[in-house]
């Protein structure tokens, strides 16, 4: 929990997308613009990444999770954005992460389920838990 913030006045936001050009450079510079405006915001996070997929939490102030999902929306290194859930939740699980990479060690998805629109379908808490085992994980260094 951020200095000053009340408990459930954060929300989590997940999304998934399919990537515009997937490489170090790619994934780099989403990563650095995502953890330069989500310190300014308080916002935390994890990006799960793969050729096909990003799969992605924000969790923070309500506007400003909103704020940063229109920024995603517009920006040409996504395709395809779907909007899996957004609600109020007691703890943030990144509190310690501007943006967290899993470069899908985490993801089980197979891509032809990931093709065939297997994220239309998913759980929320099917969800909580592939991002609850990211938490879990060691980072990977990125």
């Amino acid at each position: 929990m951020q200095p000053g913030e009340k408990i459930m006045s954060i929300v989590q936001l997940i999304y998934g997308s399919r990537p515009f050009g997937f490489g170090e450079a790619e994934i780099g510079g989403i990563l650095g613009s995502a953890r330069k405006n989500n310190e300014r915001d308080g916002i935390t996070g994890a990006l799960v990444c793969r050729e096909d997929l990003y799969l992605q939490m924000l969790e923070g102030p309500r506007e400003l999770v909103l704020a940063a999902y229109e920024r995603i929306l517009r920006d040409d290194r996504h395709t395809d954005v779907v909007h899996l859930w957004t609600g109020a939740v007691q703890a943030r699980m990144f509190p310690q992460w501007a943006m967290r990479h899993d470069p899908a060690q985490s993801c089980m998805w197979t891509r032809q389920q990931v093709a065939d629109g297997y994220l239309k379908k998913v759980s929320i808490d099917e969800l909580h838990g592939l991002f609850g085992r990211v938490a879990q994980q060691p980072p990977a260094q990125a």
